[in-house]
């Protein structure tokens, strides 16, 4: 029986990173992996679906042609088309994930699913290994709601909907979260009928009210059909159509489309690994873990979806990288998420980073909000995207507890922003940051302005500075 320092289970972004970087200092270390190296990210999540965006994105640029002066002929796409560039996308990532790389950093590879017989042994297909430690990283998956006669019915989800070959006429998708409401635009950019249905009040409930609204309102300019407080309780087929029935305030209400997109929630990846041989707890979110990311037995740890914390590809990266220090190294460092940001990839973008206005209302009470219109930005105006704004939300002394951005390029944006928080700086540093004019960033500084004018130009601030100027 071979003996490993480190075993991973899963080859996802949070497995990947975990087995490179532990190679890296010389540990002998197994990467077991049913399916593919690279997981959810790069077979059926972030790189195909934004390969995808951008397409619908160029497509509805095309569009708009005349509102720069240009003149083209009858714009068309050719999906088959579309579809093979994201391959090609998906090919060229892909390369960081090859076996091939991780055999050349000395990881042995299994491709089989792992089960535990014991905490420090390991069944892998018709293997059997032993491991010092852990490290069980291995995703998540699409959660399917109790809807009578969805799976009788059949759906589409975010990872068969990346093999289609041709598009429905019409879908109804269900739920508005970021996958629901990115496929929705998606969808609608090449054309198909899309209706929204979301159980609670706003689309993207965990962004800013008024981020969330202001998006709505852009979306059904673009013909996408959005229903909040909507429930669907059962699900039929009626010829080529399928019939969505649900409720609406109490009031009953019917959909028809070609299709149904699922993007409800997801769940974790718990079957067939026989955890509880090995000592570890879970439950319907994921692996229990502690602040170090250990579960309930001392030498297994839990990084990415698994542990049902902030579903994000970067968030699995920086977890794996914690759980290297911590499952390899005597030191243990906890796990910090106060300033993890986030973005939904529609256009214009959605990016948030810490509390949102009410919330940091809730635990501190007075709080100052800064807001800046994208319709106010001259780089905006110039490339004709000036729709959006950046919202800054901060205690009275400055210091930043929250941070979003509607607008092109907001996940690029609030990168400056997720810095000064997590460095501690307050909201004047972005005020006194020099930023090349003109660009979109400048759009931060001005945002962050507000918080010096307040104080400069109202109060008895106003009155010595006056004071002050006529002494000099």
């Amino acid at each position: 029986m071979d003996t490993f320092d480190l075993a991973v289970i899963g080859g996802g972004t949070a497995g990947l990173v975990t087995a490179a970087g532990a190679a890296s200092l010389g540990v002998k270390v197994a990467l077991i992996e049913r399916d593919r190296l690279g997981g959810e990210c790069l077979h059926t999540g972030c790189v195909p679906s934004k390969a995808l965006i951008r397409s619908a994105k160029v497509l509805h640029l095309m569009r708009r042609a005349a509102d720069f002066g240009l003149n083209t002929p009858e714009v068309s796409f050719d999906f088959v088309k579309v579809m093979d560039r994201m391959r090609q996308v998906q090919q060229q990532v892909g390369k960081h994930d090859s076996p091939e790389r991780f055999k050349g950093l000395g990881v042995t590879l299994f491709s089989d699913q792992a089960s535990f017989f014991s905490p420090t042994e390991l069944k892998v297909g018709g293997e059997r290994i032993a491991a010092k430690k852990v490290v069980i990283a291995t995703g998540s998956r699409t959660a399917v709601p109790p809807i009578e006669g969805l799976e009788e019915v059949g759906f589409l989800d975010h990872v068969s909907a990346l093999t289609l070959s041709h598009l429905p006429r019409s879908v109804v998708i269900l739920g508005a979260g970021p996958i629901g409401i990115e496929f929705a635009q998606l969808f609608a950019r090449f054309g198909v009928r899309v209706i929204v249905l979301e159980v609670v009040g706003q689309i993207l409930p965990r962004e800013e009210q008024e981020i969330a609204q202001a998006l709505e309102a852009i979306l059904r300019t673009e013909g996408i059909d959005i229903h909040t407080c909507t429930k669907a309780f059962r699900v039929e087929k009626d010829g080529t159509q399928k019939l969505v029935h649900g409720e609406c305030s109490g009031v009953a209400v019917t959909f028809r489309a070609e299709e149904i997109f699922l993007a409800t929630g997801r769940r974790p990846n718990v079957e067939g690994l026989n955890l509880e041989a090995a000592g570890v707890s879970y439950n319907s979110k994921g692996i229990i873990v502690d602040e170090t990311l250990r579960t309930t037995a001392r030498n297994i740890w839990a990084c990415g979806d698994i542990t049902g914390k902030l579903l994000f590809t970067h968030v699995a990266e920086y977890q794996a990288r914690l759980v290297v220090r911590n499952a390899l190294f005597p030191f243990k460092s906890k796990a910090n998420y106060s300033a993890v940001p986030w973005c939904t990839f529609t256009d214009p973008e959605v990016a948030r980073v810490g509390l949102t206005e009410v919330e940091a209302g809730e635990q501190f009470g007075n709080v100052k909000v800064y807001r800046y219109s994208f319709g106010d930005l001259d780089r905006a105006l110039c490339d004709g995207e000036a729709v959006g704004l950046i919202k800054l939300v901060c205690t009275p002394k400055g210091k930043i507890m929250g941070a979003h951005i509607l607008g092109p390029q907001a996940g690029d944006l609030i990168q400056e922003v997720i810095l000064a928080m997590r460095k501690g700086l307050p909201v004047g540093a972005l005020a006194q940051t020099i930023h090349t004019y003109p660009t979109l960033a400048e759009g931060v500084r001005r945002a962050a302005d507000q918080y010096y004018r307040e104080k400069l130009f109202s109060g008895p601030l106003k009155g010595f500075l006056q004071l002050l100027m006529r002494l000099g």
